[in-house]
């Protein structure tokens, strides 16, 4: 990799299954191409995407999360002699039965008001009922890297989360954000609408930064970087997105298949904008093997070995046709 180059990394939502994938791919860039991702200069974190860019501004590896990842002993970096439940931290598979009633009646009442304001997820997730699950053991892990209360050592992390009540999307150590720590942060930005309890911050509830948008790489538009300069390069991991598709034959993996088909479509246009202001952007997304590898549930944590492994046999062979191409 070339020296002095400015770099973002942008880590989309995918749930516990998209964490693993993200991880297989972040160790396939450090070894292919060189990249560091403790190295980028803004580091842009989305649900799941949110914990990785936590960990990595502490000055975690992709090394050390994928063995982290696999309950292989991790000896150096902020995650030397951590235990962590991947299987159990985020529930499990399947929700506890959520709450009655919608989860934003305000939210509801301002899409009727303005219908064309709010992305489609903004609105529907307004009427899924408030859920019941704890993500506790999430911001315990991040406070074990970051002090409760405090913000990353890393000056460019940024945790995307949406305010339930406006349908506002809310970026985290921006200037002008709410000051919090980042553990609360990534608990606000992990807060699945209907699964976990919405985050209560200073008063006001927070639910996952991907229902407004899955990766928010628009964040990396050169006008709204300090400065206004576009950064040289941007790498995108969105394991929601996808760069080839199956047929499922159950009604559920085409339901899946059709809010991949979505997520892509807005990451896509996202990723054009960037690239307008100036920056050059690669986007690592899951292939036809890694689909029929991760399922549809992608909270199921049975699979992660095996996403893992996926990913990074397909991420290489990407990276290598991609140079190939090239």
């Amino acid at each position: 990799m070339s020296e002095g180059v400015r770099r973002g990394l942008v880590l989309g939502g995918g749930g516990t299954l998209g964490a693993a994938w993200t991880i297989g791919a972040l160790a396939t860039l450090h070894d292919e191409l060189g990249f560091d991702p403790r190295t980028a200069e803004m580091i842009v974190g989305t649900s799941a995407g949110a914990i990785l860019a936590a960990l990595l501004g502490a000055g975690a590896s992709p090394h050390e999360l994928y063995q982290h990842q696999l309950a292989e002993a991790v000896l150096e970096g902020p995650l030397a002699g951590q235990v962590f439940d991947y299987d159990h931290a985020a529930g499990g598979a399947v929700p506890l039965r959520p709450q009655r009633g919608v989860g934003s009646p305000k939210l509801i009442a301002r899409s009727v008001r303005h219908p064309r304001r709010y992305p489609k997820t903004v609105v529907l997730s307004a009427f899924v009922p408030p859920g019941r699950g704890s993500l506790g053991d999430i911001g315990r892990m991040v406070e074990d890297v970051i002090p409760s209360g405090a913000w990353s050592t890393h000056p460019g992390v940024r945790v995307v989360a949406m305010d339930y009540d406006t349908g506002e999307r809310v970026v985290f150590g921006e200037p002008g954000a709410p000051h919090i720590g980042l553990a609360e942060a990534v608990v606000a930005s992990c807060s699945i609408p209907g699964w976990f309890t919405p985050a209560v911050i200073d008063g006001r509830r927070y639910v996952d930064g991907g229902t407004f948008s899955n990766t928010s790489l628009d964040l990396l538009v050169a006008d709204s970087l300090p400065g206004g300069r576009p950064l040289d390069e941007v790498y995108v991991i969105a394991p929601m997105a996808a760069r080839g598709y199956d047929r499922p034959r159950t009604a559920l993996g085409r339901l899946e298949r059709s809010f991949r088909h979505s997520v892509t479509r807005q990451m896509l246009l996202e990723a054009r904008q960037v690239r307008q202001s100036g920056s050059r952007v690669v986007v690592l997304c899951p292939g036809q093997d890694d689909l029929v590898t991760l399922g549809v549930n992608l909270m199921d944590p049975s699979r992660r070995a095996e996403v893992l492994a996926t990913a990074r046999r397909t991420t290489t062979e990407f990276l290598g046709l991609s140079r190939a191409v090239a």
